[in-house]
């Protein structure tokens, strides 16, 4: 039995997208990285819980093909932001949020690392 949910959750991994703007913070990533640790043998891995399993594949699945999506629809296409999808995906990469780490510094913190930078040139 451990190997069909090997498979299983094999086949989970190649359907989920992995996001390249959350690079280090994507789910897909996590998730594939959870399974490489649980299925260390491959097909031969024993599974203590094979009900946890189970319930760990059915919900990772629903996520994936949009259940909760599909079941309860949006009546909006913004959220209480205002922002649209493509929004929130900008402001949410690593990009931006490195960038916003920049302005949370301060004037000490951007000088430090202006002395910084000028000092490793040298």
């Amino acid at each position: 039995m451990a190997a069909s949910r090997y498979r299983q959750f094999l086949r989970l991994c190649e359907q989920w997208p992995i996001d390249k703007t959350k690079r280090g913070r994507d789910l897909a990533e996590h998730i594939r990285d959870r399974v490489a640790q649980a299925f260390k043998h491959g097909d031969n891995t024993k599974i203590s819980n094979e009900k946890e399993c189970d319930m760990i594949y059915k919900n990772l699945r629903k996520l994936n093909t949009d259940f909760f999506k599909n079941k309860y629809p949006r009546l909006y296409d913004t959220t209480a932001t205002d922002c649209t999808l493509e929004e929130c995906r900008l402001v949410l990469s690593t990009d931006s949020i490195k960038e916003f780490e920049q302005y949370d510094k301060g004037f000490l913190g951007k000088m430090k690392d202006v002395i910084k930078d000028k000092e490793d040139r040298s």
